[in-house]
Formats: structure tokens, sequence, C-alpha cells
């Protein structure tokens, strides 16, 4: 990817979450050194600070089938007219997450600013669950379930109609990699939504090299680009230890590593967002320092 302008955006947001502390990724990633390290590889950084959440501790939880959706629908709409000024202005916008449903946001900025100009966006959704769920079939009443389905148009009107319209994402343009953890009423919106999914057994038996090439010519299939959403418990446990839902049997370092330097080559993406860093049941920061590296094979550091 040509250095250009890039606008780092935190979202610490962990009302769709069951487990406390991803309100903190925003601050240790940045504290692992990110923005002078996009710096180092010639993009112009402009850090917007956080989007305003609500707390847990000062909100109701509200229904229990989507716990917190007015609060999360409320910050999602903030971050996603966030993210849309900065495309309007030619920055690459980089989400700093808070749970998985902060994409809601950040995928609804990224489509509206498209849409102005006649075109769409593709997305690559790296995670070890499918986000898939709708308040129907949630086991949790979790929202950081479910926003995979709302950037498709399914799922609760608040998310989905973001800006009036649905859905951002075709789903014929959305592809899954590295899911390991599937709801089972939640398997049958992936096997019959449309998206393209490549679960773990696919990156083994076919390797990771062929299931990103493959992910690249779906996500830009008529598209004017791809938003990549990056859950740090794709990564395994044992490289990622402090996210926000661990999953043993993920990608490993080096893979991680390969599917992002693989992204960065083609020049295609539009905007992307590193979601769900749990400093909180993390070893001395290393998943953040983790993200950092990941996201900067994405945006252009190379061995050589």
């Amino acid at each position: 990817m040509k250095p250009s302008h890039i606008a780092i955006i935190g979202a610490p947001l962990d009302l769709g979450a069951g487990r406390r502390g991803v309100d903190m990724g925003p601050s240790a990633v940045r504290l692992a050194n990110l923005n002078a390290r996009l710096a180092s590889l010639g993009w112009a950084v402009e850090d917007l600070g956080n989007v305003a959440v609500s707390q847990q501790e000062s909100e109701p939880e509200g229904p229990t089938n989507a716990k917190y959706l007015p609060q999360i629908t409320d910050t999602c709409t903030r971050l996603a007219s966030i993210v849309e000024s900065a495309m309007d202005r030619g920055c690459v916008p980089l989400v700093l997450g808070g749970d998985h449903s902060v994409a809601v946001g950040t995928v609804s900025g990224v489509s509206a600013h498209l849409r102005r100009k006649g075109e769409k966006v593709g997305m690559i959704w790296i995670d070890a669950h499918a986000d898939m769920n709708t308040p129907e079939t949630s086991p949790t009443g979790n929202v950081h379930g479910m926003p995979l389905a709302c950037c498709i148009g399914m799922g609760p009107p608040e998310l989905t109609h973001i800006f009036g319209y649905a859905p951002k994402v075709d789903p014929r343009n959305v592809v899954l990699i590295g899911i390991r953890s599937v709801d089972a009423a939640e398997r049958r919106h992936v096997q019959q939504s449309g998206v393209h999914a490549f679960t773990m057994r696919d990156i083994d038996e076919r390797g990771l090299h062929t299931v990103m090439e493959e992910a690249v010519r779906f996500a830009t299939d008529g598209t004017a680009g791809f938003h990549v959403s990056f859950d740090m418990d794709s990564v395994d446990p044992q490289e990622a230890p402090g996210v926000g839902t661990p999953v043993k049997g993920g990608i490993t370092y080096r893979e991680a590593h390969l599917a992002m330097e693989l992204l960065g080559d083609c020049a295609c993406i539009t905007s992307m967002e590193v979601v769900e860093v749990n400093p909180v049941i993390d070893e001395a920061n290393r998943t953040a320092a983790l993200a950092v590296e990941l996201v900067m094979s994405a945006m252009g550091q190379r061995i050589l």
C-alpha cells in the first residue's frame, strides 16, 4: 500500500462483550507505539482520539437478547460519522476496539462514504467466531457476537439501518477467515447468508496463502476495495493471550503476519479495525504489541 494519510480512531466499547477489559484495548495498542511505527513507514498519522462511549456501571442492561443495544447503537452511529468524515478527507481509517460490535460503526461509515460515490465495499473478517448471531439466536445476548450479521442486513434494525439503509456490505463480497467456534443456530446463518467462510480446517488443509488469494478475489469482485476486520482472538491464545474470548487452535504468529502482508500487497485496503484486545488478562501487553505488528504488516512493513 502506498503511504498516505491514516486516521486512528479509538472505540473503547465493552458493552457488547461478556467479559470486561476490552475498553482498555485502544490505550494498550497506542502504548505499544502504534502511531510512531506507522509514521516510520511513511504514513501521515492523525490520531482522532476516542469516540464517546457509555459505561456499564451507569447504564441499564436492557433486553437480555441484545444487551445495551441503545448504547451500542449510539456509539456505532458516532463512530460511523467519524469514519465517514475521515474517508471524505482522504484518510484510511484505523479503528482500535473495544469489542467487535464497533465494526458496525466502522463499516457503516466506510459504506456510506463509498455509496455516495456509487461504489461499494468488500470485507475480510478474520475471527475465531462467525459473529453472525441475531437476538433471536444468540445464546448470551452479547452484541459482539452479532456485528457481521448486522453489516449484511441481519439483526436489530437499530444497527443494520445506521444512516437509513441496509445492507452495508453485499454478503457475496464478505469473507470469514479462521472461524472455529460457531453456535448451532448461528451456523445456519453462515451457511445461508451468501458469505464465503473459511474455517481453520480450510486453512489446515489448503494453506493460508490459497485461502487469502480466494478471499481477496471475493472481496474485490465489483468493489472499490475491502475493509479488514481483525479480531485478535483469531490468533492462537499461545500468541495472543489477552483477548475478549480466547479459543485454542487458532492461526499461528507467522500465519497472521502472512495474512496481513498478502492483504497489504494487493493495495485494496480501504479501512481496518483491530478489536478485542483485553489488557486485563494479557501478559506484559503482548497481545497489543502483536496487534501493532499485524497492522504494520497490513500497512506496508516487509522483511526486505
